[in-house]
């Protein structure tokens, strides 16, 4: 499963046998049956994980107990409660596998001993910070500033495999919006 990490890493950075021996001892490989949840509420995040395959959300619930969903994954990427998890405090947000996953996971001590180790995933990991910034402003003034239909439009044209791989709910909660809205929106597209 170590394949996919090191073939994205290798592709801004050069490895050499020792760092693809410390991503292969330090990210340890899991499966991970759809509906599980693998880090909970009210607890620090244990782990950071890359998306090998499947699809992985992020949620919270709001103050009238339903679900939000902030942050949906699909491979490859990273993904956990991250605020939480580098500050080691205990997270409002739960992380679920929304598809069954092959997932890497690597804990917090871990992943420091690896950057201290690997230049060049020192320098992979500034990178995913940068994409996971950069990433973030983009959702915050899509959702303030586009229509639901755009940002529908949007995430059809930029993540098609999201629509054709997780419940409608969990979409319409991340685009910001009820399940009956995205039933209409969708309903307007195909015609």
């Amino acid at each position: 499963m170590h394949e996919q990490l090191i073939s994205l890493i290798s592709q801004s950075a050069k490895l050499s046998e020792r760092d693809e021996a410390l991503y292969r001892q330090y990210f340890e490989p899991v499966l991970q049956p759809r509906n599980r949840v693998i880090e909970e509420e009210g607890k620090i995040p244990k782990y950071l994980y890359f998306i090998v395959s499947g699809f992985v959300r992020l949620f919270h619930y709001n103050e009238k107990g339903d679900e939000v969903t902030t942050h949906i994954n699909c491979p490859p990427g990273f993904i956990t409660s991250y605020f939480n998890f580098i500050n080691q405090t205990v997270s409002d947000e739960n992380l679920e596998c929304i598809t069954d996953c092959e997932l890497l996971r690597i804990t917090k001590d871990n992943l420091e001993a690896l950057t201290r180790e690997s230049a060049a995933f020192k320098d992979f990991s500034i990178l995913v910070f940068q994409q996971s910034l950069a990433y973030n402003e983009k959702r915050s003034k899509e959702l303030a500033a586009l229509s639901a239909e755009q940002r529908y439009k949007n995430l059809m044209d930029e993540h098609p495999e999201i629509l054709h791989n997780v419940p409608l709910q969990y979409i319409a909660s991340f685009l910001g919006m009820n399940p009956k809205s995205l039933s209409r929106i969708r309903k307007q597209i195909i015609r």
